[in-house]
């Protein structure tokens, strides 16, 4: 049997995602054959596999990293948050209906069971299975049922690292109540300490880490700096904040940019499509959440939505559909993705996910109708592009857009696919329309931006990290 660790996190967003990533294109690059897995995942960012199954977007990222094509072994639990309350639960790749925060304790036993199995599986078949954990292993009231964390560790008597991000600030004081915070046989699987995007002076650290290790017994095995540009696939929302620019930022080839207001919904699923578009030289990519941004930009994105009716009434209680109105009325670029296509239709039938009898009214910019239907579709397509949704067109008087999908009507586009600006060609042509819209002469567009070049760059540039700061082989060792 192969060997497996367990990276987890003191917080949410502490870095999991991107030190698994690292890890496993450091691993890969050694020869080892590696794998990631994720026995439970909550995010709305997903993509779908090749036998048609639904996982969380990271690992997709990380079966990448690992020379690898996305399984649904790798995250064998999704759960997708449609609202506070409620989250859509996807087990083995297929949507199995929707759990409350009480009611999924009922279903972690067989869960657990699930995890460890298909965990087990995979170590059969790879040499080493790099895990990441679930939010936080220190909430002990949900450690009697954990599926990912401690539980999991236990289950499949992993060594178990931490991570902690200490551009918030606290990181010891995270490391320290984690451990302590923690059972004494789940602490004693703790091997060691790392540190997530750290800027400065290690020297100046080094004492505070000395102390820690005194405390607790157990190392810090690495340092990472904070990476500047570096944009790696959100695992969840805590990345897409206001106003952050998105992607690596590269300046423009001519005297003019192109200027992009993604619209951050508060139900936001994938959010990573509108990095391919900040790939390119010139494009600078913002989140937003005002009208004023809307209007001023020079294309305007909305994005997919795990709840198209509730984000759809935020829009218009923002002011952002008026905005968009506006846009569509003055022939101003407008992208509508999945959840974002459907609010730009006419009539929208939910009767699956928002449990909405009665047809509900869109911003009407396409002379579209969608009606929410089960089983939801999960498909990809030739060029890398992907579908995930229950919404499907059953009235439409618009030109489709991609081939017999989606719809146009004059600088308006929408469609179902995620991925799509991922293809080099389709979106230098797309970002040609859209500086023509805008009478930008000035702006260059790139003839050689690769963006599945750019992906692979950046994991190369994290594993160089993960080489150069974090002892790979001390971990390696306590497998």
């Amino acid at each position: 049997m192969g060997k497996a660790v367990l990276i987890a996190g003191c917080t949410s967003d502490a870095g999991k995602s991107v030190v698994v990533a690292g890890l496993c294109r450091a691993l890969a690059r050694r020869g080892i054959k590696v794998a990631p897995f994720k026995a439970q995942n909550m995010s709305n960012n997903s993509a779908v596999t090749p036998e048609g199954g639904e996982i969380g977007r990271a690992q997709a990222l990380q079966a990448a990293a690992c020379g690898l094509k996305p399984s649904v072994a790798f995250n064998p639990i999704l759960l997708k948050p449609g609202s506070d309350r409620s989250s859509q639960l996807v087990v083995l790749g297929l949507a199995t209906g929707n759990v409350n925060a009480k009611n999924y304790i009922e279903h972690r036993s067989h869960l657990r069971q699930v995890a460890a199995e298909v965990l087990a599986e995979l170590r059969e078949e790879y040499d080493v299975v790099v895990c990441e954990g679930a939010g936080s292993p220190a909430e002990i009231n949900l450690r009697e049922t954990d599926v990912a964390n401690f539980g999991l560790a236990e289950a499949a008597d992993l060594a178990v690292y931490l991570v902690g991000d200490i551009d918030r600030g606290g990181v010891l004081a995270h490391f320290y109540g984690t451990h302590q915070i923690s059972e004494p046989e789940d602490r004693a699987r703790i091997k060691g300490f790392i540190v997530n995007k750290f800027r400065g002076d290690e020297s100046i650290l080094q004492p505070g880490l000395d102390a820690l290790e005194a405390m607790t017994g157990v190392p810090t095995i690495g340092v990472l700096p904070f990476v500047d540009g570096l944009w790696i696939d959100a695992e969840d929302s805590l990345q897409s904040a206001i106003g952050n620019s998105i992607g690596p930022k590269h300046p423009p080839l001519g005297s003019e940019r192109l200027q992009v207001a993604a619209i951050r919904l508060p139900r936001i699923s994938n959010a990573t499509d509108v990095e391919a578009l900040a790939c390119e030289p010139g494009v600078s990519v913002r989140w937003v959440d005002d009208p004023a941004s809307v209007l001023d930009a020079d294309l305007a994105v909305l994005p997919g939505s795990k709840a198209t009716l509730s984000d759809l009434a935020w829009l218009s209680q923002r002011g952002i559909a008026q905005a968009l109105l506006q846009r569509a009325s003055e022939h101003r670029p407008i992208l509508g993705i999945c959840g974002g296509f459907q609010m730009l239709c006419k009539q929208i039938s939910d009767q699956v996910e928002a449990g909405e009898a009665r047809p509900q009214e869109g911003m009407g910019i396409f002379d579209v109708d969608i009606e929410f239907r089960e089983p939801k579709t999960l498909a990809t397509h030739a060029n890398g592009a992907y579908e995930v949704h229950y919404g499907q067109i059953t009235r439409s008087t618009e030109q489709p857009w991609i081939g017999d999908e989606g719809a146009r009507k004059a600088t308006t586009f929408g469609t179902h696919r995620h991925g799509q600006m991922e293809d080099d060609a389709f979106r230098r042509a797309f970002l040609r329309h859209i500086a023509h819209a805008n009478n930008k002469t000035g702006f260059v567009l790139s003839e050689t931006t690769s963006f599945a070049q750019e992906r692979e760059r950046q994991l190369d540039l994290l594993a160089d990290v993960i080489e150069r700061r974090l002892d790979v082989a001390k971990l390696l060792s306590e497998l």
